[in-house]
């Protein structure tokens, strides 16, 4: 027959096959030290959890600064809580030593040690200043509360300031009655 299409289709069933059932065979890349150490990742590797295949850099650094070895003993003494932490400090200690050769984090601490010290400074500074404001704004209120106390007729005779030299006598004499003239005196002064 002309013009006429067929397709054949096997179809096999499972239990024809004589070959075994393939396996659950995982490709696991090697880790990123092994990587680039260019060895064997076993299993067992020490630095596989710690040094993902798509993070070399992290690894790349550690190794730079401590070596393979030196980093392998230090995970290797380790509890396996604690691992995790040691990677990410030795990481970081690299980094800075990298950037920092002679005082690596030790220098950031110093750096960071000083602009506290600097900033608490700058703190107390400005509680100084906002406590002086604070008596300024006492002391004024005071004033103002033993000006409105003192009766009009001295407005006639105002000095430069605006206030009467009989004034300053007055409050003198009021305060020195009270026992209280050294306490505003003092607040006055301050």
């Amino acid at each position: 027959m002309e013009g006429s299409d067929t397709t054949i289709t096997t179809v096999t069933s499972p239990s024809s096959s004589v070959s075994p059932p393939p396996q659950s065979h995982v490709v696991i890349s090697p880790c990123a030290a092994c990587k680039i150490l260019r060895r064997r990742c076993v299993e067992k590797c020490v630095l596989a959890p710690y040094f993902p295949p798509n993070d070399p850099l992290k690894f790349t650094t550690a190794h730079r600064v401590f070596g393979a070895s030196n980093i392998i003993k230090f995970l290797q003494e380790l509890p396996e809580p604690q691992r995790a932490d040691a990677v990410s400090s030795m990481v970081y200690e690299a980094n800075a030593r990298l950037r920092d050769p002679v005082y690596g984090c030790a220098g950031a601490i110093c750096q960071l040690q000083k602009q506290v010290s600097e900033l608490q400074e700058q703190l107390a500074k400005a509680r100084a200043e906002l406590v002086n404001v604070q008596c300024q704004n006492a002391n004024l209120m005071a004033l103002i509360c033993m000006e409105m106390a003192q009766p009009n007729d001295h407005q006639s005779s105002l000095d430069a300031f605006g206030t009467s030299p009989r004034t300053y006598q007055s409050n003198a004499n009021f305060l020195d009655e009270n026992n209280t003239g050294l306490v505003w005196e003092q607040l006055l002064w301050t």
